[in-house]
């Protein structure tokens, strides 16, 4: 089993950005991939990035230019620095962990983006 623990979503203007961490534990295992999904009210749950643990990001194209995720390989973390926020990024942000075993999820901090 791997655990993982998000920071606090939060409340932000257009334009602003928030930074959300997220920390796994538990049965880490060399190879796996890290990183955030978010689902919007009724909606489906959608990758925004994703990065290996060889340091391989990924990014959906909405976020491209916008968000960036680094991974902490010594501590298996992973940090989602988010700018020039907008209104369609609000959303319940989850953190995600897949290795061979299975795949993992946190439990979603709200992140909402309003004037």
């Amino acid at each position: 089993q791997v655990q993982l623990v998000e920071s606090e979503g939060g409340l932000v203007r257009p334009g602003g950005s928030l930074r959300l961490s997220c920390a796994a534990s538990g049965n880490i295992r060399s190879m796996y991939v890290m990183g955030w999904y978010r689902q919007a009210p009724g909606e489906e749950r959608d990758m925004v990035a994703t990065i290996t643990s060889g340091g391989n990001p990924t990014y959906v194209d909405s976020v491209k230019g916008r968000f960036t995720i680094s991974l902490d390989f010594t501590t298996t973390s992973v940090v989602l620095q988010m700018d020039s926020l907008k209104p369609e990024d609000t959303a319940v942000y989850y953190c995600y962990h897949r290795n061979v075993v299975g795949e993992y999820w946190g439990q979603g901090p709200q992140v909402t983006v309003s004037s």
